[in-house]
């Protein structure tokens, strides 16, 4: 195609044009570098988006867009913060929009800046006008709805995995208890070890320290009884998380079958650059040749 275009066109235009070409090539190479860097900085963990969709130019996809915009500037400050944009507002009472993000508490303010960016960014393209979605990377979480979540208590089990490896060892399973009780009797942000057996636990930062303890106590529940003799597991409810896992388990592991999702989403970035580059590169082409 590039070569039907350019045989209408001069010397000086086709060489204009074979520069802009080249271009829009390394262009399109560090855009998929870049994204490339992101996801595997950042492992994807789940996403759940609304069937509802966002009408184009309404009083809430205004709101949307400043919620996200807050969220991303603030990540910069504060490992974690909510909003509630267009409410007690004379708008249309479905107009506001309500969320929130938290990094883990162990990242940097600048890791967790990046993590935050990148999971909006992801949302925007798996979600797009939902109006009402959550994400979660190794290293945060966003969330947003167009009804008031925030505070409220929310037990329910939005993602889960068990790995495939068992164990029928006593000790390990003492050990593996010790740490869940561990991670249960914290608030906030919690680390534990015993033996071969670590664990992380996390609430949201609007949860008191009661509800933060219930929650954990759900997701731990979760954690041995959905989960039973696996030798790593997760947990994610709605405002915490609880994992644990035998210690080199997963330096180890398969991971060929894990991630899917995060794959998906890399491979949509991957197209939309590439649809963007090559819609930029005809336009270029056109007006070289014009």
């Amino acid at each position: 195609m590039l070569r039907v275009l350019l045989n209408h066109s001069s010397p000086a235009r086709f060489n204009q044009a074979l520069k802009l070409f080249s271009f829009l090539q390394l262009l399109l190479l560090l855009l998929l570098h870049g994204y490339s860097h992101l996801t595997s900085a950042q492992p994807f963990v789940y996403v759940g988006c609304s069937q509802n969709k966002v009408q184009q130019d309404s009083p809430f996809e205004a709101n949307l867009n400043s919620l996200l915009s807050s969220i991303v500037g603030s990540s910069s400050q504060s490992s974690y913060n909510s909003f509630a944009i267009g409410n007690g507002t004379s708008g249309p009472p479905d107009a506001a929009a309500y969320g929130l993000y938290q990094c883990r508490g162990d990242l940097k303010l600048d890791s967790c800046s990046n993590c935050v960016q990148n999971a909006v960014g992801q949302l925007g393209l798996v979600c797009a006008y939902s109006n009402g979605a959550r994400l979660e990377l190794d290293g945060c979480y966003v969330r947003y709805e167009n009804m008031d979540f925030l505070s409220k208590l929310d037990t329910t089990l939005v993602h889960k995995k068990c790995s495939p490896k068992t164990s029928e060892e006593e000790e390990f399973f003492r050990r593996r208890d010790d740490v869940l009780a561990d991670l249960q009797a914290g608030t906030g942000f919690r680390v534990s070890s015993l033996g071969m057996v670590e664990g992380i636990a996390q609430c949201l930062g609007d949860l008191s320290s009661e509800d933060c303890s219930k929650c954990l106590g759900e997701a731990v529940a979760k954690l041995k009884n959905v989960c039973g003799s696996a030798v790593a597991a997760d947990a994610y409810l709605s405002q915490c998380y609880a994992r644990y896992w035998a210690s080199g388990y997963y330096s180890h592991a398969d991971s060929s079958g894990d991630d899917q999702v995060g794959k998906t989403v890399a491979i949509i970035v991957g197209s939309l650059a590439g649809l963007a580059v090559f819609i930029v590169l005809l336009s270029f082409l056109r007006r070289a040749i014009s």
